[in-house]
């Protein structure tokens, strides 16, 4: 049975390089969508901002920058920023200043 796994240890050729993946991200459409968000969250309502073609490190700044002006925590997490609370409006206008195509999106 194969495995999903590459191979790691050969006994004809022994230790074998490992091949590293680098996770890739699919690319978004040039709009940054903020939706609110409950579920999985003990009812705490987060906002969570999407679309970003940006890697990590680009998007914890931002976060930084929006955690600050909004007054309140979050975090960077699968190539999207959670903000604490509901701040959709504020985080638009936020975004909106800094030259992003902002929607709000979802519920």
């Amino acid at each position: 049975m194969m495995s999903d796994n590459p191979l790691v240890y050969s006994t004809e050729q022994g230790r074998i390089k490992s091949v590293e993946v680098k996770e890739s991200r699919p690319k978004g459409d040039g709009i940054i969508r903020i939706q609110r968000q409950t579920s999985g969250r003990k009812g705490k309502g987060v906002c969570v901002i999407s679309g970003f073609d940006f890697d990590d490190a680009q998007l914890q700044k931002i976060a930084a920058e929006l955690k600050k002006r909004c007054g309140c925590g979050g975090a960077v997490k699968n190539g999207s920023i959670e903000i604490q609370g509901d701040k959709r409006d504020l985080l638009k206008s936020l975004l909106e200043e800094k030259g992003f195509k902002v929607k709000l999106a979802g519920g």
